[in-house]
């Protein structure tokens, strides 16, 4: 049953309230668990997600977000090919198993191999017999390739451990087995290998470690780190879903700037009725009748955002949107626990993730706090008189993006697509280094948030506040966010 929207909440965003402290029950806050629901079927163990933005997110942030528990999604300002690509990196990039290993024929050469070792940041490769055969002929680690350039004409067989001197192992055999075997053999790498001879995976010491030291991490039921990537409501938007899906992503996003639409709904009709089980998030809206709307369509996830993000200037331009706390507290409202809400847009400071999931949503999309870092696309730019570096953040509809995946999908229809005025900016922010500072900052203060706010785990802190947040949150008058605030 729908709840009716608080009065308190109108108009109202992340600046208008303070959580009330409550007797904090943890000794330590390191053991807060944060684990929060994505979609209808994902869960995370830090309710983040990379905003599908061309300045935000490809397949070095994606990484990065599953492996400190987040997620990332991958835009969809380029060609097909190219989006499925980095989708494919990110699966076969991380994972108890590397299911489809990357693999050359035994009469390569050394120069090919070299390429091809720097072309997919690889210590080692699985050689087969005749290329595509996928029958094991040997191994060619970075100890076996020889130091010079003098044997790069050589075919990698002189210089591969063959299979005979090789240990392998079979497809399906558990962690631990894996590990006593190269533990036992100092190996790096244990080829799996079925009984006629083909490749059937490979397990590395590195996945092995990685596995092991950071269990927080998103991973499907494989092992492999999880991915999203996004689509659109028009155009090959179909296509494209089908190409992710194949190439492995856990949930796609279809992102347009008003989902409340016909457009959305035929859209989104069209995509239920070939992928039914995919998991999709569905957005962007900011009222109630907008995330129903979602929902009765079949969306997993509800996102939430209408104009707050620091590259949009839609309610600058039109005047159209609703402040972001009331957004959320309305599709909540309407929705309750039925689906997960996504907050995308005007999150600034890291108190605004945990006051966005106290009234509703069951996790953040974050764009301009992420951007500036080094897995963020994108060069760092020095100020020659300052000597500040900087990064180029953008909307996804400034002219500047739009521009960039025209020419990356080999459109030639520019101007058409800059008939509508834009509605997002370019802009220049700090650089910032290695995203993972940026997120153990917010989980640090996240679990913080969850301690003051009385609870042992953010679930428990979320689950006490939303039915009845006024009696959890202060309303501040400008006096009172002057003094929260202004430092």
């Amino acid at each position: 049953m729908p709840r009716t929207l608080e009065p308190e909440f109108i108009g109202k965003t992340y600046d208008d309230f303070l959580v009330r402290p409550e007797r904090a029950l943890v000794a330590s806050r390191k053991g807060v668990s944060l684990a929060a629901r994505l979609s209808r079927s994902i869960r995370l163990e830090l309710p983040v997600i990379s905003a599908n933005m061309d300045s935000v997110t490809e397949t070095r942030m994606a990484r990065a977000l599953a492996l400190e528990g987040g997620v990332g999604i991958i835009h969809r300002g380029m060609a097909i090919d190219a989006q499925a690509g980095m989708v494919r990196a990110v699966k076969r990039s991380q994972g108890y198993v590397v299911e489809r290993p990357l693999c050359l024929p035994k009469t390569a050469t050394i120069a090919q191999a070299r390429q091809f070792t720097k072309r997919h940041g690889l210590s080692g490769i699985l050689i087969e017999e005749r290329e595509g055969s996928g029958k094991l002929a040997g191994l060619l680690s970075h100890r076996d390739m020889p130091w010079t350039e003098g044997n790069d004409d050589r075919t990698v067989e002189a210089f591969m451990t063959p299979i005979s001197d090789l240990h392998t192992a079979p497809p399906g055999i558990g962690v631990e087995q894996a590990e006593r075997i190269m533990f036992e053999h100092r190996i790096e790498k244990l080829p799996l290998v079925d009984a006629s001879g083909q490749i059937a995976g490979l397990i590395t010491r590195k996945d092995l470690t990685t596995f092991r030291q950071r269990p927080y991490s998103s991973r499907d039921a494989r092992g492999r780190l999880l991915v999203g990537a996004a689509v659109g409501a028009r155009g090959d938007y179909l296509d494209r879903a089908a190409a992710l899906l194949e190439a492995g992503a856990d949930v796609l996003v279809m992102d347009i700037a008003h989902a409340h639409s016909d457009l959305m709904q035929e859209a989104l009709e069209r995509f239920r009725a070939r992928f039914p089980a995919a998991e999709l998030i569905c957005g962007n809206v900011g009222t109630a009748s907008g995330a129903r709307f979602l929902k009765d369509l079949g969306a997993d996830a509800v996102k939430v955002g209408i104009g707050p993000g620091r590259g949009c200037r839609t309610r600058l331009e039109t005047g159209a949107g609703v402040p972001q706390l009331q957004a959320i507290r309305e599709a909540w409202c309407e929705l309750g626990e039925e689906l997960p809400i996504i907050a995308d847009g005007g999150i600034r400071s890291d108190k605004d993730v945990f006051l966005a999931m106290l009234v509703g949503a069951s996790s953040v999309m974050l764009g301009s706090v992420l951007s500036g870092t080094d897995e963020a696309p994108g060069h760092v730019i020095t100020d020659p008189a300052s000597g500040e570096k900087r990064k180029i953040y953008r909307g996804m509809t400034s002219p500047q993006a739009v521009l960039s995946a025209l020419y990356e999908a080999d459109e030639q229809d520019a101007e058409g697509a800059l008939e509508t005025p834009a509605e997002g900016q370019e802009l220049e922010v700090p650089y910032r280094g290695n995203v993972v500072t940026i997120l153990d900052r917010i989980r640090g203060h996240l679990r913080s948030s969850v301690s003051y706010a009385g609870a042992d785990n953010l679930a428990t802190a979320r689950a006490q506040v939303i039915e009845r947040p006024l009696e959890h949150l202060i309303p501040l008058s400008s006096a009172a966010r002057r003094e929260s605030y202004e430092r």
